[in-house]
């Protein structure tokens, strides 16, 4: 066995232990999650025989807005989902203290998560994990290289963790996180994942997140339904985006509060909703599953009903993230997705142009519709609802909606949403000092990309920019002016560490495509 091999498997070692780490963290946190919405659910239910459970609630609500506002006030990059942070780790943009970030988003996460407000555990989970291969990689004093490998390895295992799905955890971080699929890292991502959700599964069991029984496959005749529906997700989720960044200049310019307890305004909100409509709190996971009841019942009501929860979810998602609590968007995302495809479906059944059963299908074809249009990861979405739901039955029509959602999101301009919260976020809070020490970076050549077929000498490469090292397939190229770059190499770039994320934007533009693809 040579040195590689062997550093290899030391890294594959870590990854594990990375993965089993994030998985009982995860489990952690997902539990105190459950427990504490229990309490939540319990106290407005006692409300509702004596009013005087009111004062509890609201001292208890003012409680969670101020620890957890703390918490971000004291480290920043606590609030909101993490994953913005974590690509912007990646991409060298961002330097941050592993250990301070974990105790507090996983504390902070779970107070508010569990109040019930529109926000799910998945994007914390992520971080959560990114925070512990952080951790790993420095306790193991890895290269910058592997340490990335490591941050990236906890982000899948988080994300694993958090739905039970480790193929999408891995993935999503590949397609939309890092942008980078070298052995090095999709090899250690998944084995993290993997390991993440065996122990998370010892912790919840053995069974799908979202078990929606659907034994119908949708008939060909009826596609039309899914280019609809597509248009709809599309148009829908660029909305949401645009509505999620025009608030949180709103919530700039409220000044009768600091910034840091702006959770207080979601959290009075939620305490009427929580009131009246119980089932429709929290992330959404039991208001999704329990559409696949509430949609055999016909008529109008149920119509007009499923579209004024998606709309009271839509809004109160918005205001409930753009406060700044650490908390994430992912579980949201599906369940206005299942609400507009229990909807859509309703409304066609009602005007005699969609048999009943047909319904649940669209419920589900719908929040792989959504994730695509919002998040930007059409792969990842796929598998992520068929790992979720438990079934392969049906990934032509989730493929054809969620690919239908995102072409319309690109037409109007769209981007993705977490790198446009990252870009919002550089130059702000954290970012890494110089070190002049070399990093590496490594960079997918694209087929569209302009380095296609051009020789090494003849690239005006970035300024301090040494290209070192070629991965073409198995094999490794030590580059001279002469060797040609052809689609698929991954190039390992030389660059000073204070410079990693100018190199990084000036070799996006160098190859005239997006490295995100």
């Amino acid at each position: 066995m040579n040195n590689e091999d062997s550093t290899s498997l030391k890294l594959l070692g870590q990854a594990l232990i990375v993965g089993i780490i994030t998985g009982v963290v995860v489990g952690i946190f997902r539990f105190g999650i459950e427990e504490t919405s229990g309490f939540w659910l319990h106290l407005f239910s006692l409300a509702h025989k004596n009013p005087a459970w009111f004062i509890a609630i609201i001292v208890g609500f003012v409680l969670v807005a101020v620890i957890s506002g703390y918490f971000v006030k004291q480290q920043p990059h606590v609030g909101g989902s993490g994953i913005p942070e974590v690509k912007l780790e990646l991409q060298g943009k961002l330097s941050v203290r592993w250990f301070p970030i974990l105790w507090r988003k996983l504390i902070g996460g779970i107070l508010v998560i569990g109040t019930g407000l529109f926000l799910g555990p998945e994007g914390p989970s992520l971080q959560l994990g990114s925070s512990i291969g952080q951790g790993v990689g420095e306790g193991f004093k890895q290269t910058k290289t592997n340490r990335r490998a490591l941050l990236a390895t906890g982000a899948a295992s988080g994300l694993s963790a958090a739905f039970g799905a480790p193929l999408s955890g891995a993935l999503f971080v590949l397609e939309e996180v890092f942008h980078n699929f070298s052995p090095r890292v999709w090899m250690n991502a998944l084995a993290g994942a993997i390991a993440a959700n065996f122990v998370v599964s010892n912790f919840f069991g053995l069974h799908h997140s979202l078990a929606i029984i659907y034994n119908y496959s949708f008939p060909l005749p009826l596609y039309w339904h899914l280019i609809l529906l597509g248009l709809v997700l599309g148009v829908l989720g660029h909305l949401y985006k645009v509505g999620l960044f025009s608030l949180k200049k709103v919530y700039l310019k409220i000044t009768f509060l600091p910034r840091w307890l702006h959770g207080l305004i979601p959290l009075a909100i939620l305490i009427p909703i929580a009131y009246f409509w119980p089932l429709i709190t929290g992330p959404g996971n039991h208001l999704i599953l329990s559409l696949s009841k509430t949609i055999t019942t016909q008529g109008w009501i149920t119509v007009g009903m499923l579209a004024f929860f998606f709309v009271l979810r839509l809004v109160f998602s918005i205001i409930s993230y753009d406060s700044g609590l650490p908390s994430g968007i992912f579980l949201p995302i599906l369940t206005m997705g299942a609400l507009i495809g229990a909807t859509y479906g309703t409304l066609m059944v009602q005007l005699g142009l969609l048999p009943q059963r047909f319904v649940v299908n669209l419920v589900v074809f719908s929040m792989a519709g959504l994730f695509a249009a919002i998040i930007r990861a059409p792969f990842t979405a796929i598998i992520l609802i068929t790992e979720m739901v438990g079934s392969l039955l049906h990934l032509m029509p989730l493929a054809v909606v969620a690919f239908i959602a995102l072409l319309i999101d690109e037409l109007l301009g769209g981007r993705p949403i977490y790198d446009s919260l990252a870009n919002a976020m550089q130059g702000k809070n954290g970012v890494a000092k110089a070190s002049g020490h070399e990093d590496q970076l490594t960079v997918p050549v694209y087929e569209s990309s302009h380095l296609v077929d051009k020789k090494v000498a003849d690239i005006d490469w970035p300024e301090d920019t040494l290209v070192k090292l070629i991965q073409r397939g198995s094999d490794q190229i030590i580059p001279n002016g002469h060797t040609e770059i052809a689609a698929g190499d991954m190039l390992v770039l030389a660059v000073d560490s204070n410079k990693r994320g100018e190199v990084y934007d000036a070799m996006k533009k160098l190859q005239g495509v997006e490295l995100d693809g």
